[in-house]
């Protein structure tokens, strides 16, 4: 396909499942996938680790990362797993890769709860979900992308999200 590679976030809070979305939806567009939890530096992983949220300063030079990641993307494209929570942001993204969409993933406290306390092998612990849940805030209708529920599973939020974007992303075709 012609035009600028696919640029896609998958944002969400922990245990809303970016990653297992992520991956599915990158797989399912041959594009490449980056985990941003692994652009974090290591100061802020200890940070999030010891159960202290970080704060916008802490998450500057972090985002920055991911938009270079987004903006960098090979021409098949790339899926970003990155929480993304608030509009400044996205917006911070949107400065180094400006026609990055966002598919933010959205679920009940309890769902997001029992899925954080059931995984073993993440930094993140669930006293987190609290500060994360306070932070978001929804795409504006200005914003190129989608809003989902993590109560379907990921195969089905794949397909919405193909179906969602594709008018907003000529690449995805029909």
């Amino acid at each position: 396909m012609n035009g600028p590679p696919l640029r896609i976030v998958v944002g969400g809070v922990s245990g809303a499942g970016k990653s297992t979305v992520g991956r599915a939806l990158a797989a399912r567009l041959g594009a490449g996938f980056v985990d941003a939890d692994e652009l974090h530096s290591a100061a802020a992983v200890a940070t999030m680790a010891s159960g202290v949220p970080l704060t916008d300063l802490d998450r500057w030079p972090w985002l920055d990362r991911v938009a270079a990641v987004l903006r960098d993307a090979p021409p098949e494209g790339v899926v970003v797993a990155c929480s993304a929570l608030r509009r400044i942001y996205r917006d911070r993204i949107r400065l180094i890769a400006p026609d990055a969409a966002f598919v933010q993933l959205t679920g009940s406290r309890e769902l997001l709860t029992e899925r954080i306390t059931a995984r073993t092998a993440h930094y993140m612990p669930a006293s987190l979900l609290e500060s994360q849940l306070a932070l978001v805030e929804p795409l504006g209708d200005d914003e190129k992308g989608a809003a989902l529920d993590v109560a379907l599973p990921p195969g089905a939020l794949v397909d919405d999200v193909v179906r969602l974007l594709r008018p907003r992303c000529a690449k995805l075709g029909d």
